[in-house]
């Protein structure tokens, strides 16, 4: 056997399993897809909270002392979009998804297939993060048209902040997920991320605000780096030290949702 003929072989399993790793989350997605275009109000909240909520922010930005912290009205709203779509796009809606598919035994049969478990949480965000990338590169785009704002200075910096929030998202959704009964109660238990986030993240309020102690202790909350990122990626106010922080803490959250999720994510209906 030749040396070509023996890589093949040896090589041939690994991209066996990921092109079948690849076709079982497409499938995934593509039903859970299906799924969220039947649901009007879970997709109208995804779609339209996020854009009515920066509507109503501009208010409160307006009033804002921005002098020497290098924002701008721009650089203030359109990262707290970024933050809402993160927040209900990403994670309001997909706790839901979770636990409607929990509580319907969904997720139960799905582990009797060949999908492994992080491959049926990840297959099942697909939609919600398809959807929440699409929403942050129009509202990036449009938004800076619309607000005549330069590009960004740090780009890598902004999709840094995108990309982890995502996965943060996820993480925290099924976190969440695991402590709540019913779809109903997806209300409840996931308002006090939404809440924190919204006031003490920087969604509304820019951190560069704060007093002293109360930023450093609100930095330290779930969306704040992510909030750092996109912000201080796009008004070029973050140095080295600080974005290494900020992303630290955001990889510090993310390992500790996925630890949670395999300790604690109940796989049938919580009785």
């Amino acid at each position: 056997m030749s040396t070509t003929t023996q890589a093949a072989t040896v090589n041939a399993p690994g991209r066996m399993n990921s092109s079948s790793t690849a076709r079982r989350l497409r499938a995934l997605g593509r039903a859970e897809l299906t799924l969220l275009f039947r649901n009007k109000a879970a997709l109208f909240i995804a779609l339209a909270t996020p854009i009515l909520l920066t509507l109503l922010m501009r208010q409160t930005a307006s009033g804002m002392d921005l002098s020497g912290t290098g924002l701008s009205m721009g650089t203030v709203l359109i990262p707290g979009s970024i933050g809402y779509v993160l927040v209900f796009a990403v994670y309001t809606n997909l706790t839901g998804a979770y636990v409607t598919r929990r509580e319907e035994l969904v997720l139960k049969r799905l582990r009797t297939g060949e999908a492994s478990d992080s491959e049926i949480l990840a297959g099942s965000a697909l939609p919600s993060v398809m959807l929440g990338v699409l929403q942050c590169v129009l509202l990036l785009v449009g938004g800076a048209v619309l607000m005549d704002l330069p590009a960004p200075e740090r780009p890598e910096l902004v999709a840094a902040g995108v990309l982890l929030g995502m996965v943060m998202m996820v993480g925290l959704a099924a976190v969440s997920a695991a402590f709540t009964r019913t779809t109903e109660a997806s209300q409840i238990t996931t308002f006090p991320v939404i809440a924190i986030s919204a006031v003490g993240s920087g969604i509304v309020i820019p951190l560069d605000v704060f007093p002293g102690t109360l930023g450093d202790i609100c930095a330290l909350l779930p969306v704040s780096p992510l909030m750092d990122l996109v912000r201080g990626g796009w008004a070029g106010t973050l140095d080295g030290p600080e974005s290494a922080k900020a992303l630290g803490v955001a990889m510090l959250w993310i390992v500790l949702s996925v630890l949670a999720v395999r300790k604690w994510f109940p796989w049938e209906p919580r009785r």
